[in-house]
């Protein structure tokens, strides 16, 4: 009985979570955290709480979709788990053969027309890895309405001093002037595809830290993070509607704040800067409370005032 009620409190939840989503980020970054201690809880070995891992990536990647996600990583193995025991690893590159081989098959893939795509070092891998690899990103090229990237051999600083020393690379060569370096210059080296910024990075297990992932496309962007604490095989689409719930109020926030800033900058920006910031409030003032809301009258007396008092000086 206590079973049943706790289910039908849980599917109550959900459906009210699911009534106050009312916008979805563009990309969630998942790090799959708990695999190892679920087994060990439960009496069994690493692998079984890999395995059991595995159907609930495939279950977020459908949650995603339904909410209008448009890209999701997986930060599946890191270039830290090398040093984990190697009978440890070699079951997890057979799961991860199996997969990747599976996903570039099924049918739900093609009809949603996803994207699969390996970041990291994946020369790093087995062969018989980097051929599932390339076998599910070849059947699936094509395809850009949903993006899966899955981190395999990962490391964020890794990357970002591959970067680092690509640009150092051209530069030496004449091909990149050092005053006109960008950050498409960084990003274009980063991966061989683009990856979008990331808007919420979601850590399940109990852990609080985002262990470097990401960290070009996370911490740029000023990601919402959330963490809770059911091991990943564990993770529910309620847990995963909380962590859309936190990135809407992360998002609702930095809305409210660039609105006060650009509302108090309209009385002491010099001219040319007035007009950014007036298109800030414009485009966020909906964000504030009532009673914090300027109206367009005010606003336009704002500029006058401004442009008033810079006249006065110049005179």
């Amino acid at each position: 009985m206590k079973r049943w009620l706790r289910q039908c409190a849980d599917a109550a939840y959900e459906r009210l979570l699911s009534r106050e989503i009312t916008g979805a980020p563009t990309h969630v970054a998942v790090i799959q955290d708990g695999n190892r201690r679920y087994a060990r809880q439960r009496g069994g070995d690493a692998h079984e709480g890999h395995r059991a891992g595995a159907q609930t990536a495939e279950h977020i990647l459908e949650w995603c979709q339904d909410i209008g996600v448009e890209e999701l990583t997986l930060y599946t193995f890191s270039t830290e788990n090398f040093d984990r025991p190697e009978e440890e690893n070699e079951a997890l590159f057979d799961l991860l053969c199996d997969k990747l081989r599976e996903f570039g098959d099924a049918e739900r893939v093609h009809e949603n027309e996803v994207c699969i795509r390996a970041i990291g070092e994946t020369e790093m891998l087995p062969e018989r890895v980097q051929d599932a690899v390339a076998y599910a990103e070849r059947r699936t090229r094509g395809y850009d309405r949903f993006v899966l990237n899955i981190a395999l051999a990962y490391g964020g600083r890794s990357r970002l001093l591959d970067a680092a020393r690509g640009v150092a690379e051209g530069v030496a060569d004449g091909d990149l002037d050092p005053d006109e370096i960008d950050v498409e210059d960084i990003e274009d080296r980063l991966y061989d595809q683009p990856v979008r910024d990331v808007d919420l990075i979601i850590r399940p297990g109990g852990e609080e830290r985002t262990s470097n992932f990401l960290p070009w496309h996370a911490n740029g962007n000023e990601a919402a993070v959330f963490f809770c604490t059911p091991y990943w095989p564990e993770f529910s689409k309620t847990d995963f509607l909380r962590g859309i719930r936190t990135y809407e109020h992360r998002e609702e926030s930095w809305r409210r704040t660039r609105a006060r800033r650009a509302l108090a900058l309209l009385g002491a920006v010099s001219e040319p800067e007035l007009a950014e910031a007036r298109s800030i409030v414009d485009r966020f003032r909906d964000s504030l409370p009532s009673a914090e809301r300027p109206e367009v009258d005010e606003i336009d007396a704002s500029e006058l005032e401004t442009g008033d008092s810079g006249s006065q000086a110049a005179d």
